[in-house]
């Protein structure tokens, strides 16, 4: 009854929608980004899909071009840009994050989507269909993987095979373009842990949620900025933040390799004992060799474990704001009649 009630409410009132975009040296493509974002606000506002307060909450995430001068020029001239500056690249998840816990407190849903207009802004419609039928998150997946090159095409594949096999709840295809509700974002802000994945971790708080497909275009301009060492060191932390199986399957691979062993020297005992001689010193090598490198493999592992554990005590915070601008568009409004009289 009480979820009918909500979903009542939601069906008769306009959210509030703020779209949290994080940037990262994005000059060549900004400027187009933010026209084409205000103008789908301003087509969803005037069809009475979202409030006329929505706006764009840009996060800066430490550029080194001219994005966060682009950026304050883009508030100076619409009320519908907002703008957090952070204190260095904090990375692309604290971006968002940062982007999602400022926002939480101002609005009704937040969408976060990518700087560089490949994910598809007008799937919203979608989105806000499935938030006001109840859901909480709403999951942006990608149709197919056509615009990726064969090697990102094999690296994806095989990274959500193993993600499902070490039993991570994490949405194939889905690369943190979502919506999210305000009630969603008020419990995600409870968790603490430093090493963050949000492809992993919003999926484990068991809102109701939904998938919204999608098609991927072209980057407008510009080139990514996700090197192939931040895509590696992305899917360790969405390994080790949400599964223990590599630590068990050290185990088992330790396990397996001592009764190979012990079955092994049987074998030797007999054939000595019956006179036998196995002369086998290439066989011994490779064996040594392959029980070295499974040793410092699993040493890897546990040191990656240990790792994290270490940076967990620091309790150090995923991001600091170094500036905000803040724009109320009804405020922003009001002041410019003003301003007329």
């Amino acid at each position: 009854m009480e979820n009918m009630t909500d979903n009542r409410e939601r069906n008769n009132t306009t959210p509030i929608l703020i779209l949290v975009v994080p940037c990262y040296n994005e000059e060549e493509v900004i400027g187009k980004t933010a026209q084409v974002m205000a103008d789908k606000l301003k087509r969803l506002s005037k069809e009475g899909v979202v409030s006329d307060k929505s706006r764009v909450l840009f996060v800066d995430d430490g550029s080194r071009d001219g994005t966060k001068r682009i950026l304050h020029s883009l508030c100076t001239d619409s009320p519908v840009f907002s703008v957090i500056t952070l204190a260095g690249n904090s990375g692309h998840q604290n971006a968002i994050l940062a982007g999602m816990m400022f926002a939480k407190d101002k609005a009704d849903i937040v969408v976060t989507i990518d700087a560089d207009l490949q994910q598809d802004i007008e799937a919203l419609d979608e989105f806000i269909a499935k938030y006001k039928a109840g859901c909480e998150v709403v999951y942006g997946v990608r149709n197919d993987r056509s615009t990726d090159g064969p090697v990102k095409k094999l690296t994806a594949l095989t990274y959500y095979k193993l993600m499902q096999f070490l039993g991570s709840k994490v949405i194939k295809n889905h690369a943190d373009y979502r919506l999210i509700s305000a009630k969603a974002l008020n419990a995600l802000s409870g968790y603490t842990e430093v090493n963050l994945f949000l492809r992993g971790l919003i999926p484990t708080m068991g809102f109701p949620s939904d998938v919204v497909y999608f098609d991927v275009k072209k980057r407008e301009a510009g080139t990514s900025k996700y090197t192939f060492s931040k895509m590696l060191n992305l899917a360790i932390d969405g390994i080790t933040s949400f599964s223990t199986t590599p630590l068990h399957l050290i185990g088992v691979m330790g396990f397996l390799a001592t009764i190979l062993g012990g079955i092994l020297g049987i074998v030797e005992i007999v054939g000595w004992a019956l006179g036998k001689n196995f002369p086998g010193y290439t066989t011994l090598l490779i064996v040594i060799l392959a029980l070295a490198g499974l040793e410092l493999l699993s040493l890897g592992v546990i040191g990656e474990y240990i790792a994290k554990i270490y940076m967990e005590t620091k309790r150090r915070p995923h991001y600091i704001i170094d500036t905000v601008i803040w724009q109320d568009p009804e405020t922003v409004r009001n002041s410019h009649l003003g301003n007329r009289k």
